[in-house]
């Protein structure tokens, strides 16, 4: 319990640019003592005490807004910053440097008993306001947007936004933890996808309708005037790249890559 302790403390100093010495983390930081609480209220849950791990953990609700449950298992250097709002629930596996912002939820979807809070791997990072329910896995070096809803599994090394959450994957690219601004937005991207396609199909009709206005059914083909009548016109979507990137983007958001 010291050495995840020490590890919860030095791991501080790395993520929060504002942390300055070791006197401010101690008493100012109400992730760091909901943390300690928790370790301690986690080891009397583990012998089986059934009323003073509870107590603890009311305790320290009261005094940093953090709720922690004491059977949640925590890993070494898990930071909450900030914290006010945030919501462990009592199955909940937290592992090794996690980065928790205030507001987020680990929480269950129903009274089902058992496991039904997530697991989440390592180096896992939840934005702020994110809920995260269910007896789901969240794997490595996943990035949770702030503000997501996930309901399913994140395989690792990618990451989740919107609501509900979909996975977009960043294969081979480093990303800074703390750097939020680099989230994409899938459904901005759906949406554009979806805009150009509308663009481009009016551009076609208004092409046929041009050509001949009168001969136009409603499947926009061109219905000829006599056996020689020859027009030609081009097909929806045919050889056009920008179409087939905003096939992509809608596919993928409409599955949410994988999830």
């Amino acid at each position: 319990m010291f050495k995840a302790l020490a590890k919860d403390f030095r791991i501080i100093f790395e993520r929060d640019p504002a942390a300055r010495n070791w006197l401010e983390v101690i008493f100012f930081y109400p992730g760091l003592q909901a943390l300690l609480l928790h370790r301690i209220s986690h080891a009397f849950w583990t012998l089986g005490l059934p009323f003073f791990p509870r107590m603890l953990s009311h305790i320290a609700r009261l005094l940093t807004g953090i709720e922690i449950h004491p059977g949640a298992t925590i890993g070494c250097g898990v930071f909450i910053d900030h914290g006010m709002g945030v919501v462990i629930g009592e199955t909940a596996i937290i592992g090794d440097y996690a980065l928790i912002y205030q507001g987020v939820t680990l929480g269950g979807t129903g009274k089902e008993s058992g496991k039904r809070h997530p697991t989440l791997g390592e180096n896992v990072v939840v934005g702020a306001g994110a809920k995260v329910l269910g007896n789901i896995l969240i794997g490595h070096n996943v990035r949770i947007g702030a503000g997501s809803v996930v309901l399913r599994e994140v395989p690792s090394d990618c990451t989740v936004v919107g609501v509900p959450g979909r996975v977009v994957y960043r294969s081979g690219e480093r990303v800074d933890p703390l750097e939020h601004g680099l989230l994409p937005d899938s459904e901005a991207r759906a949406i554009r996808a979806l805009l150009d396609r509308i663009e481009d199909l009016e551009q076609q009709v208004g092409e046929l309708q041009a050509q001949q206005p009168d001969r136009l059914d409603r499947s926009h083909r061109l219905v000829t005037a006599g056996a020689n009548s020859q027009v030609s016109y081009r097909p929806l979507g045919d050889d056009s790249d920008c179409c087939r990137i905003g096939d992509r983007a809608i596919e993928e958001f409409l599955d949410g890559t994988g999830i």
